[in-house]
């Protein structure tokens, strides 16, 4: 008997051996040539699969020049190219016309659709047709509550009250006593979630400033005006990257020591937390948000794939600071951070 157990465990051990070499040549050559594919058919703007060429469009609530969108836009354009996707791309911060445009598509028959709820009230009878009609929906950015009640299979992005609340947080360990939170879109449910997130857990004051986001000299009038009325204020949040550059001259016109620190990342607002002009940035990944819808939906209609369980699939919120600037600002050059 203690020759057949040993005969069993040098047959074990023979076996794993070969095993183990038939896995390290995999490894090695079929797993580094099926790598190198991969890498020269993204190179190339080829597909990396073989799957029908479907039609996907996304809508958002973006306003003319938003350089936030343009990084959720490349991340939607490379998961395209990689998974064979025809990519559409219309946007409006009117919410009626946002509404329209996906009415469009869906008058188009595309294959999936992308959509912001930044203004919910205004989308929902479009979601709802897109879903009557068959057509899959992902909820990215703006919307995680409504969510799942109008249909659409998960929603991607920073849940903003968390994201708000983390703000509040970092203000305090900053010592700062009064802030200023800057909200560029009126009747956006995501800024008004993240302006509330704040003065939940901030122990200081907290003031809401509406401006007009579509016009950059109004807003940074409004913020230095503000600053000049109240020289209490040491912190000045603004929701998103192209809002922090109008803050920071807003609060050297006005002499203000008051320190400014930003909702989104991009290479302007990584230079000025590199350089001191920043506080902090809360980065939510919009690269990862316009990525991983394109992909879900084609994973979705390939394999009947939902992620999320029921609740959001979080990008965000990560507090970003000077430590931090160096390493992402190649990432943010390239336009994908």
């Amino acid at each position: 008997m203690a020759r057949v157990g040993t005969g069993v465990r040098a047959l074990g051990a023979l076996l794993a051996a070969v095993l183990g070499a038939s896995l390290a040549g995999c490894s090695a050559t079929g797993g580094k040539r099926a790598e190198d594919a991969r890498r020269a058919a993204a190179a190339e703007g080829r597909a990396a699969v073989n799957t029908p060429r479907w039609t996907f469009a996304m809508v958002t609530h973006s306003g003319d020049g938003d350089t936030f969108w343009d990084i959720v836009q490349n991340g939607a354009k490379q998961a395209a190219v990689k998974d064979n996707i025809n990519f559409l791309y219309a946007h409006s911060d009117e919410g009626q016309q946002q509404a329209q445009l996906v009415d469009s598509y869906i008058d188009k028959k595309v294959d999936g659709l992308i959509v912001t709820l930044a203004k919910p009230d205004a989308m929902k009878a479009a979601v709802a047709k897109a879903v009557k009609a068959g057509i899959p929906v992902i909820t990215v950015n703006s919307g995680s509550e409504q969510s799942k009640a109008f249909g659409a299979l998960t929603h991607i992005g920073q849940d903003e009250s968390i994201a708000g609340e983390a703000v509040g947080d970092e203000l305090d360990q900053r010592g700062r006593k009064k802030a200023l939170c800057v909200l560029h879109e009126q009747g956006n449910v995501g800024h008004e979630q993240r302006c509330a997130g704040v003065k939940k857990t901030f122990g200081g004051d907290l003031l809401n400033l509406y401006v007009d986001g579509t016009n950059m000299p109004d807003v940074q009038a409004s913020i230095e005006a503000r600053l000049q009325s109240d020289p209490s204020v040491d912190a000045v949040v603004t929701l998103g990257a192209p809002f922090a550059d109008a803050a920071v001259q807003a609060k050297k016109a006005a002499g203000s020591k008051a320190e400014v620190d930003t909702f989104d990342l991009n290479a302007k607002v990584a230079a000025g937390l590199a350089g001191g002009a920043l506080g902090f940035a809360v980065d939510q990944q919009p690269y990862l948000q316009g990525y991983e819808a394109v992909d879900l939906l084609w994973l979705h209609r390939y394999n009947a794939d939902v992620l999320g369980g029921g609740r959001p699939v979080l990008t965000g919120p990560q507090i970003i600071t000077e430590r931090d600037a160096a390493e992402l600002a190649q990432y943010t050059e390239r336009g994908t951070r």
